[in-house]
């Protein structure tokens, strides 16, 4: 009885990836954030030392509701950032009840995707877990190896699409924000970025979400987004228990 949910899944993959990436709201070099961003500390200095402190520190949270947190904020994506911020929204962000949204924020991830790329080859910064055998929430790849971690692209994907769901839920905005920085921390208590990393993300993403408010097809896109809301059921809420371990899970 599996073979034709599995079919259907297959033809929905294949779908999926025939279909063009949305374009990104900016044009090509109109925000530069290797030239907003400060230059990651260096080894010896008072800010690596405390990047290096934050990092030691975090690996005692292995096993701990902080560390199983971090773990589920791994996957990126519209999808599986709309889930994470629905406790925040006090109901479920599901892409296909938000279509007008969920265009919105894949179009704003191209954006992000690209604005992160070009920062992280100019700074070209190792990521922490390199040279030690200490525990990830993560599996230890030649890509997550190769990859440079400044700025942290996880904090500037949150932390955008925080400011945006902000912008569109303003009773809600403490929540959202606070579930955005909580998700880029995440990284620092996956131990594959440094701390710094994350508040260079946030910057990147403050940044970011400046530059697209000035974008006359990202102000359309935001309010028929906000239209959506206005009118779309709101769905069932989100899990009772699983907002109680967000909530309760410590910082890092």
């Amino acid at each position: 009885m599996w073979a034709p949910l599995a079919l259907c899944l297959a033809l929905a993959a294949s779908i999926a990836a025939a279909e063009p990436a949305p374009q990104p709201y900016l044009k090509p070099g109109a925000l530069d954030a290797g030239a907003i961003l400060p230059p990651p500390p260096k080894p010896g200095s008072a800010g690596h030392d405390a990047d290096a402190a934050a990092y030691a520190a975090t690996r005692a949270l292995a096993g701990s509701p902080r560390w199983h947190l971090a773990t589920a904020d791994v996957p990126s994506g519209v999808g599986a950032l709309l889930g994470d911020f629905s406790c925040a929204a006090g109901r479920q962000l599901d892409p296909t009840r938000l279509p007008a949204l969920a265009a919105l924020l894949a179009r704003t991830r191209r954006d992000v995707v690209t604005v992160v790329r070009d920062a992280k080859a100019h700074f070209a910064r190792l990521r922490p877990h390199l040279g030690n055998d200490a525990p990830l929430c993560v599996d230890r790849t030649e890509a997550l190896d190769k990859s440079f971690a400044y700025p942290s692209g996880h904090a500037t994907e949150g932390w955008t699409f925080g400011l945006v769901l902000a912008a569109l839920m303003r009773e809600r905005a403490t929540a959202l924000l606070d579930r955005g920085r909580i998700y880029g921390e995440s990284r620092i208590v996956c131990g594959v970025h440094w701390a710094s990393d994350v508040e260079a993300g946030r910057l990147a993403g403050s940044a970011l979400f400046a530059a697209l408010v000035g974008d006359p097809a990202f102000r359309a896109d935001l309010d028929r987004a906000r239209a959506e809301f206005a009118t779309a059921p709101s769905g069932p809420a989100p899990e009772p228990a699983a907002c109680a371990r967000e909530k309760a899970a410590p910082l890092p």
